[in-house]
């Protein structure tokens, strides 16, 4: 049988989802209880205890873990973890709320109750230390930092019991594996070194080419993409899973990639970020996260290789999941194919430079696209979206 990394900080994965017949007793109790609602962060982060991903928490922070966190990157018993996972609201509704009391949680957009927390503190915040730290700026017109400064003056902590996944089993249903599921099918398939590769983009040629170096050096490739909230101007999940499996059904051997999507809501916070993502992916069974030029990043806050450098950062035994690092990437027309900056020996007047936001500009443009820059077969499935909006 083979080896999979075990679960980050516990001897097995922890969703927090409840049972069918929990759930239903669940929905009848919180109608009795104060109601507080979440903002889509915090929802994706219900989902995210849910399932499991955020294994080990029980719930979210209390302030010495989300101190410990900001600060030095553990919890309050010194398990490493990157970013904070807390739950903030207004002064009015807190001092209404007792330590100790059950709350429901509910989507501010759909009302729908998703989960019920037991109190266990309530407390204030720092924003500034927190953005800082975490983001390395507190500049507002960072997308995760505006979040952070838009959250209510008080942090409530304690455990949480899931009641619900929203649409998301439903909605993606080929697409959505819990970490459970996903092991399972890694196992299955008899893969020990996994590979996750994250996405909120359809995959172009450079994508595909890291991809392929993972190929080379593990057991399969995890095409894990973001089903959470994104940016304004990218591309519906939908679109997005047809473009990628249209890249795996023609350029890559069978059974060595698998697609997937889990409900995170990126925060753009860079280096921490991309910790957090490969801690996701240890709960997920993934021994490595590809890590690109600018992981998680927006705008210019952080270097090309910032995201590689803070893995080396790291304390051992932090974190199992090892970061697969790779330089940047671009067709060179004099090599004829995919490169690297540590492989090709060419002028960069040779360089084809790939983004997606070049993708995205020339896809709304109208504009051809080169084959040294995105496959046919996927550019025919984004000019067809853009030619409907």
């Amino acid at each position: 049988m083979p080896k999979l990394v075990p679960p980050h900080g516990s001897e097995a994965i922890k969703p927090l989802l409840v049972s069918e017949a929990a759930r239903t007793e669940g929905i009848e109790r919180a109608k009795t209880l104060a109601k507080v609602p979440l903002t889509s962060r915090e929802v994706s982060d219900i989902f995210m205890l849910g399932m499991g991903a955020y294994t080990p928490l029980a719930g979210f922070m209390g302030k010495d873990a989300w101190h410990g966190v900001c600060a030095d990157m553990k919890l309050a018993n010194g398990i490493f973890w990157p970013i904070p996972i807390t739950l903030s609201t207004t002064q009015d509704l807190a001092d209404q709320i007792s330590i100790g009391e059950e709350i429901a949680l509910c989507d501010d957009q759909s009302g729908e109750v998703l989960a019920i927390m037991s109190v266990g503190e309530k407390y204030t915040i720092d924003k500034e230390f927190e953005c800082s730290n975490v983001y390395r700026t507190t500049d507002a017109a960072h997308p995760g930092v505006q979040k952070v400064l838009e959250q209510g003056v008080v942090n409530l902590g304690g455990p949480v019991s899931v009641l619900s996944e929203g649409e998301y089993p439903e909605k993606y249903a080929d697409l959505y594996l819990r970490p459970e599921q996903s092991r399972a099918l890694f196992i299955e398939k008899g893969w020990s070194r996994v590979a996750a590769f994250q996405t909120r983009n359809p995959m172009h040629r450079s994508h595909e080419y890291l991809a392929k170096i993972a190929v080379e050096v593990t057991d399969g490739v995890f095409i894990h993409q973001v089903l959470g909230a994104l940016k304004p101007g990218d591309i519906p999940a939908d679109v997005r899973t047809r473009a990628i499996q249209a890249m795996i059904d023609n350029y890559f051997r069978k059974e060595t990639v698998i697609q997937a999507g889990y409900p995170i809501e990126m925060r753009y916070a860079g280096p921490r970020e991309a910790l957090l993502h490969a801690l996701i992916r240890q709960n997920f069974g993934c021994s490595h996260l590809i890590v690109g030029r600018d992981h998680a990043g927006v705008g210019d806050y952080y270097g090309p290789f910032d995201a590689h450098h803070i893995f080396d950062e790291l304390w051992e035994g932090a974190l199992v999941t090892r970061a697969l690092k790779i330089d940047i990437t671009f067709y060179c027309k004099k090599c004829y194919g995919m490169a690297t900056a540590k492989t090709c020996p060419h002028d960069p007047q040779y360089h084809v430079s790939i983004s997606g936001t070049q993708q995205r500009e020339m896809l709304m443009n109208d504009a051809d696209i080169p084959p040294e820059f995105s496959r046919p077969e996927v550019v025919a499935i984004l000019k067809e979206y853009y030619a409907s909006l």
